[in-house]
């Protein structure tokens, strides 16, 4: 009888999506002496620079929450100027975002947006709808506890209108309600400035997602620091219920 094929563990796959609470716009700002707005411009420029790598490094979808349903509560000239930041984000790197066959997705209450920044906002979506690159989701005026209410009033009035049996409700089934329908769930969320909390992001697609948080200001938040996480990530061992045994492959002759 011949020995057993040795056993070793599968490598590392990179992950298809990564969500980033960008966090600690302000913190780096008041740090630095500069105004709140600085650091939420600063941010910006760095979100251009992670979509790059990501794109460089293979990854099919990256979300970013940019603006939660409680942001509205936040000093009324900084809301104003974080609008405004995002529509000159928008018109400033739309040929690049082209050029790059990124395809925008945008989750949240977009209706609730000034006109000013939905607007151009809708153009975008639109005209890279056909891109087929990395598909970058904006979460604007996104709160997941909004979207889960919304999902589950959306089935009770099937269910209500005889359109959908209560006893057919699946996970399949309130996925396909969530605003990120169609969309992997992330496997890897990344929360930047220390902060270890989801703050209302992507709860229910989280629930197998590997966490890191970093320590640096979002405006920190780096090529090389994105690497540290994707590394981090590797590290782990994702078993989705299994056993580590399970998960390991033979080794190849």
């Amino acid at each position: 009888m011949s020995d057993p094929a040795p056993i070793v563990n599968a490598p590392p796959v990179p992950p298809r999506h990564i969500g980033i609470i960008m966090d600690g716009n302000g913190r780096w700002a008041a740090a630095k002496g500069l105004p709140r707005l600085e650091g939420h411009r600063r941010g910006a420029e760095r979100l251009i620079e992670i979509v790059d790598a990501c794109i460089d490094g293979g990854i099919g979808v990256l979300t970013v929450f940019a603006f939660s349903a409680e942001n509205w509560k936040r000093p009324l000239e900084e809301v104003s100027g974080l609008f405004k930041l995002g529509e000159w984000v928008l018109r400033a790197h739309l040929a690049r975002l082209e050029k790059r066959n990124v395809r925008l997705r945008v989750i949240g209450d977009v209706s609730a947006l000034p006109e000013f920044v939905r607007t151009p906002l809708e153009d975008v979506v639109a005209s890279t709808r056909h891109h087929t690159g990395l598909t970058l989701v904006v979460a604007l005026n996104y709160g997941a506890r909004q979207e889960i209410v919304s999902a589950a009033q959306s089935l009770a009035a099937d269910v209500a209108a005889g359109k959908l049996l209560p006893a057919a409700v699946d996970w399949s089934t309130i996925e396909a309600r969530l605003q990120t329908a169609g969309l992997p769930d992330p496997d890897l969320i990344i929360r930047t400035s220390g902060e270890f909390r989801l703050s209302n992001f992507l709860l229910l697609q989280s629930a197998y997602a590997e966490i890191v948080f970093a320590s640096v200001f979002w405006p920190d938040f780096d090529k090389a620091q994105l690497q540290l996480a994707l590394a981090e990530y590797a590290k782990r061992e994702r078993r989705f219920g299994l056993t580590g045994e399970q998960i390991q492959v033979p080794a190849k002759a």
